[in-house]
């Protein structure tokens, strides 16, 4: 296998920085807890000394009991100081990243920009706008073509194609032929089909107008003979 070479990455004075102040913070941490002990043995002794009437020993384990509480106090002002110095550092970082982000971003729209011609870009719109316009004048056109009556005589012939399609679709009706044989042969008895008698059987005609009426005739005299005396 050949040597592989890892680039190591560069520590910058911020880094090192971070690193100086996180490594104060543990130190800060730990001296803390062992001035929380220290706090603790003397409390505890000023009360065994108190119990023994070591008034004078008892006050003296109270006053460094007192001092540690200050020392504490102030240990945790210096820690509180490191850990704002820290943040204060990482926010600088990012928003000296994001800087550098937006310094990339800008030059990379100004190189893009630099590609455009404003003056083609104005003719493209005005190209655009007339394509629009003269669009709009054919719509205009065509929807005008028509006058309210060619719309009605439009709507007049689609009716009747509807209405001639309507019948086409409907099934025709079935036609029996009657050979000649079949009715010379069939029984007298039998009663023909309703649409043979109409065939057969003519009926006279309807009178429209009233008959009129006939005149009576002339009385005519009679003459009497004399009767034979």
């Amino acid at each position: 296998m050949g040597n592989v070479f890892v680039k190591k990455p560069k520590i910058t004075e911020v880094d090192k920085a971070i690193l100086a102040l996180k490594t104060q913070r543990r130190k800060l941490a730990l001296f803390q807890q062992q001035l929380e002990k220290v706090i603790e043995a003397e409390k505890e002794a000023a009360r065994q000394l108190v119990q023994q009437k070591k008034r004078d020993r008892a006050l003296i384990a109270l006053k460094k009991k007192k001092s540690q509480e200050e020392l504490l106090k102030q240990v945790d002002t210096w820690q509180l100081n490191v850990e704002q110095q820290l943040a204060d550092i990482e926010l600088a970082s990012k928003q000296k990243a994001v800087l550098e982000s937006l310094k990339t971003g800008n030059a990379a729209l100004k190189s893009i920009q630099s590609e455009i011609n404003i003056d083609d870009v104005q003719k493209l719109m005005d190209d655009t706008a007339e394509a629009k316009a003269y669009q709009d004048e054919i719509n205009a056109a065509l929807g005008e073509q028509l006058s309210a009556e060619d719309e009605e005589a439009v709507m007049a012939e689609f009716e009747n194609l509807e209405a001639e399609l309507s019948l086409e679709s409907l099934p025709d009706a079935p036609i029996t032929a009657v050979r000649p044989e079949e009715k010379t042969n069939a029984p007298a008895d039998t009663e023909a089909p309703a649409e043979d008698v109409d065939d057969v059987i003519e009926f006279p005609d309807v009178p429209v107008k009233a008959p009129k009426r006939p005149e009576a005739p002339e009385k005519t005299k009679v003459l009497e003979e004399p009767l034979p005396a």
